[in-house]
C-alpha cells in the first residue's frame, strides 16, 4: 500500500472509532471512554499486519462487533472492550494474562470464552458438530456476554460474506440458522434475529430471497400509503386523549414470509399479513398497562378485531422479557393486520432484549426470566450421558417455543413452553417434585402425565415417597430440563442394578469354571448382542440373562479354539459338506458398504422397504442394523443427524425371499369387483395374498391388501395389473 492509502485507511479506522463512542446506547463515563480507547489502541496494534478476505484491514471487523454490541444490542463498556477484543488472543501473539493484566479478570474471562468458542472444531461429523455446540453452550454460564458478542460477531461476519466461496457461505448460513438465530430469538433480541435469518435465507436460497425482495421493494410505497390511512382514522381519537405517541410500519421478515409461504402453500400475494403497525406511546411506568388498554379501545372501536388473535403480553411478559399487546384487526381495504402496542420502554427491551431490561431494573428486581433460564439451561447440560444431537434438537425445541402461562394450586403464574405436560411442570417446580410425582390435576381434575397442558390451566402435583420415574416418563414430557432428570435418574437406577447384576454374574460363571475379568465381560457383551458391560450386568440383576444361556457361552468359549484351527486348514471347493441351499440363501441378502460385505439387518417398521427398494442401512443403538428406504419419511432426519451412523447398501439378489407389503385401493365400487382383483392375484405368479379388506361408502370404495412378493418387479407388476381392473382408481403402497 501507498503512504497515502495507509493515510486513507487509518482515518478510516479513526473514523469509525468516534463512530463507536458516538452510538453508544448507554452514557459512558470517563473511565469507561479511557477503557475502550485503551481496548481499542491494544486491538489496532495486535491485528496490524492482518487482513481480511476482501482485502481492508482486519482491525474493520472487531470495531463493527463493537458497535453492534454498543448500538444494537447495548451492553456497558466492559463488553465493548471485551467485543474490540474478542479476536486477540485467539489469532495473534497476545496471551490471556496479557489480557488479564491490562484489562482486568471480567474481561478476560469474556475474551477466554470467545476464544474457547472460536477454537471448537469445524468438523463435518454431525455428532461432533453438535457437541461443538453442547460446548458453545456451557460458556453461557461463565457470562451471558460470551454469548452476545459471539451473536454479534456472527452477524457482522453474515453480512460480510460476499468474499467468501459458496460452499462456505452454505455452511455458516446453515450454522447460523440451526443454533444462532434461535439464540438471539431467546435472548429477546428479536432485530438481529430476524436480520440473520434474512441473510441465511440469501446465501441458502439466494434466488428465493432476491425475489421476496424485490416484490417487498415493489410493494413499499403501497404500505406507506395503508400506514397513512391507518393513522388517519386514529389520529384525532388518540390525540383527543392527549397520547404521545407514533405509528409506524414494520415489513414482516424475508425470512417470515417465505417460511409462511411453504406452511400455507401459498403466493407472495397471497401471504395477507406481510406487515404489522407498531402504535409506540411515552408513559410513565405505572401508567403504562393502563394506557396500552386506553389505545386497544381506541383500535377496536375504528377496526374489527379477531377476537382469537389476542395476545396480552403485558400482563405476563414472556421469559425474555418481552412485554406488549399484540391485536389482529380488520384494517382499512378489507385487509387483516397485526397491531402491536408497546410503551417506549416495552419497544426498548423487545430490540435490544437483555441490555434494556437490566436498564430499567433495580436492585432485587434484576432476577429476570433470562437468568432463570440460564440456570435451567446449566442443569441441562450438566447431563453430560446424553446423546449431543439428541440434546441439540431437544434445545432449539425449547429456543423457539411458544409459551404458555398456567398457575400453580396457591394462583402463582408460570411460564412453560407449547406442548409441555403436567410433569414437565413438577419438574419446572422442582427436580424433587418430579421425580416423586404419583399423579396431576388440572382444573381440579385428575389428568394423565402426559396430556398436554393450555394457558390459563390450574395445575396441582401429586406425589409420593415410593415413587421412582420410569423410562415411559420420557415419552411425558417435552422439556430439556425434565428430560435430562428423568434420564438422569434411571442412569442411577441402573447402574445400582448393575452393581448387583456384577456379583450375581461372578457367582454364575464360578460354578462354570470361568473368571469375570475384561475378556469375558467383552465376550459376554459380544455374544448377547449388547451394546456396554452396564447392559450386561443391568440384564443380569434384572434376572434377563438365564443359566442356560450362560452354559451356551461357556461351551462356545471352550469350542473357540478348535473351530479356529479347523477354519484355517479348510480349503476351498474340496469340502463335500457344503449345503447349496444355504450358499444360495446367503446369497440372496442386502451388502454394506464399499466391501458389500453381508451382515444382519432387519427391516425397519416406518417405511417397510423390500428388495429392489432403494435404500440404506442405519446402526441402532439396541437393533443392530435397520434398512430404510430413501424416500423413507425419517430418511432426512437421519441423515442430517447422525450421517456417521449411516451404511450404503444395495440388493444383490432378491429371488428366494418373500416380503409382505401392504396396498391401499380407491375407486368405484361395482358387483364382482373383490373377485376380479383376487383373479389378478392369483394369475401373477409367486404372490400370496395374506389379507384383504374392502369399506364401501355412497359408491365410493376403499381397500387394504396384504400380500407377500420376493421382489419390487413382481410388485410393480401386479400393482400395473390391479389398475387395469375396471372400477380401480388408484393403488398407493403404504
Amino acid at each position: 500500500m501507498t503512504e497515502e492509502e495507509i493515510e486513507l485507511e487509518n482515518a478510516a479506522i479513526a473514523k469509525e472509532y468516534r463512530k463507536l463512542l458516538r452510538i453508544s446506547y448507554q452514557s459512558l463515563s470517563k473511565e469507561d471512554k479511557k477503557l475502550i480507547r485503551l481496548a481499542f489502541n491494544t486491538a489496532v496494534d495486535a491485528h496490524k499486519e492482518q487482513r481480511r478476505k476482501s482485502g481492508e484491514a482486519y482491525i474493520f471487523h472487531p470495531i463493527a462487533v463493537a458497535k453492534i454490541v454498543a448500538a444494537e444490542i447495548g451492553l456497558d463498556a466492559t463488553s465493548i472492550a471485551a467485543a474490540l477484543l474478542h479476536d486477540v488472543v485467539e489469532d495473534t501473539e497476545f496471551t490471556l494474562a496479557d489480557i488479564e493484566q491490562l484489562f482486568g479478570e471480567t474481561i478476560a474471562r469474556i475474551v477466554d470464552g470467545l476464544t474457547k468458542i472460536s477454537n471448537l472444531k469445524q468438523e463435518k461429523d454431525v455428532s461432533l458438530q453438535a457437541e461443538n455446540f453442547r460446548k458453545m453452550l456451557l460458556t453461557l454460564n461463565e457470562d451471558v456476554r460470551v454469548i452476545i458478542i459471539k451473536i454479534a460477531d456472527r452477524l457482522h461476519n453474515m453480512q460480510t460474506m460476499d468474499s467468501m466461496p459458496q460452499h462456505k457461505q452454505v455452511k455458516i448460513a446453515s450454522e447460523t440458522l440451526f443454533i444462532y438465530a434461535p439464540l438471539a430469538h431467546r435472548i429477546g433480541l428479536y432485530n438481529i434475529k430476524t436480520e440473520l435469518e434474512d441473510l441465511s435465507l440469501k446465501y441458502t436460497e439466494p434466488d428465493v430471497y432476491s425475489d421476496i425482495a424485490d416484490k417487498i421493494e415493489e410493494t413499499k410505497e403501497e404500505q406507506k400509503a395503508y400506514i397513512k390511512a391507518f393513522n388517519n382514522t386514529l389520529r384525532d381519537c388518540l390525540d383527543n386523549e392527549k397520547l404521545d405517541y407514533e405509528i409506524k410500519g414494520r415489513p414482516k421478515s424475508i425470512y417470515s414470509i417465505r417460511r409462511k409461504m411453504l406452511a400455507q402453500n401459498v403466493t407472495f400475494d397471497e401471504v395477507y399479513d406481510k406487515f404489522a403497525v407498531r402504535i409506540i406511546y411515552k408513559s410513565a411506568y405505572e401508567h403504562e398497562k393502563f394506557l396500552a388498554w386506553k389505545i386497544y379501545s381506541i383500535v377496536t372501536d375504528h377496526f374489527r378485531p379477531n377476537p382469537v388473535r389476542l395476545r396480552d403480553w403485558i400482563s405476563s411478559p414472556k421469559s425474555t422479557g418481552y412485554e406488549a399487546l399484540h391485536i389482529t384487526v380488520m384494517g382499512p381495504k378489507g385487509r387483516w393486520v397485526e397491531v402491536q402496542i408497546r410503551s417506549e420502554r416495552m419497544n426498548e427491551i423487545a430490540e435490544k432484549g437483555y441490555a434494556a431490561h437490566y436498564k430499567y431494573k433495580q436492585g432485587s428486581e434484576k432476577e429476570t426470566g433470562l437468568d432463570e433460564w440460564l440456570n435451567r439451561l446449566q442443569e441441562a447440560l450438566e447431563n453430560q450421558d446424553s446423546n449431543a444431537v439428541d440434546f441439540v434438537e431437544e434445545f432449539k425445541l425449547n429456543l423457539y417455543a411458544k409459551e404458555i402461562f398456567v398457575f400453580t394450586p396457591k394462583g402463582d403464574l408460570k411460564s412453560l413452553p407449547k406442548g409441555a405436560t403436567p410433569l414437565d411442570f413438577a419438574f419446572h417446580i422442582h427436580t424433587e417434585v418430579g421425580l416423586k410425582t404419583r399423579g396431576a390435576k388440572v382444573n381440579g381434575k385428575l389428568v394423565p402425565l402426559s396430556r398436554e397442558l393450555k394457558s390459563g390451566d390450574q395445575v396441582e402435583i401429586i406425589t409420593s415417597e415410593k415413587i421412582k420415574p420410569t423410562a415411559n416418563w420420557l415419552d411425558y414430557v417435552t422439556t430439556a430440563r425434565a428430560k435430562s432428570k428423568i434420564k438422569n435418574s434411571l442412569n442411577e437406577e441402573r447402574k445400582l442394578i448393575g452393581q448387583e447384576g456384577k456379583e450375581i454374574l461372578t457367582r454364575k460363571l464360578r460354578q462354570l469354571k470361568i473368571a469375570l475379568d475384561e475378556k469375558t465381560v467383552n465376550e459376554l457383551v459380544n455374544f448377547f448382542g449388547l451394546k456396554t458391560s452396564l447392559d450386561l450386568f443391568y440384564r443380569a440383576g434384572i434376572g434377563n440373562i438365564d443359566n442356560q444361556k450362560l452354559k451356551e457361552y461357556a461351551a462356545q468359549r471352550s469350542n473357540t479354539l478348535i473351530n479356529f484351527f479347523k477354519k484355517r486348514i479348510r480349503r476351498p471347493g474340496n469340502d463335500p459338506q457344503i449345503n447349496k441351499e444355504e450358499v444360495t440363501h446367503n446369497y440372496d441378502q442386502l451388502v454394506f458398504g464399499k466391501e458389500e460385505e453381508k451382515l444382519d439387518y432387519k427391516p425397519s417398521n416406518c417405511c417397510n422397504p423390500i428388495p429392489g427398494d432403494e435404500v440404506f442401512g442405519f446402526v441402532t443403538v439396541n437393533d443392530g442394523i435397520k434398512i430404510h428406504k430413501y424416500n423413507c419419511p425419517n430418511a432426512v432426519s437421519l441423515q442430517a443427524n447422525y450421517a456417521y451412523r449411516i451404511m450404503k447398501a444395495k440388493w444383490i439378489d432378491s429371488s428366494q425371499q418373500e416380503f409382505m407389503v401392504e396396498l391401499e385401493l380407491t375407486g368405484i365400487d361395482k358387483i364382482g369387483l373383490l373377485n376380479d382383483v383376487t383373479k389378478v392375484i392369483s394369475n401373477i405368479m409367486h404372490v400370496n395374498m395374506r389379507k384383504l379388506n374392502f369399506d364401501t361408502d355412497d359408491g365410493i370404495f376403499k381397500g387394504n391388501l396384504t400380500v407377500m412378493v420376493k421382489n419390487k418387479k413382481t410388485l410393480n407388476k401386479l400393482v400395473e395389473n390391479i389398475k387395469k381392473v375396471n372400477g380401480i382408481d388408484k393403488v398407493n403402497r403404504l
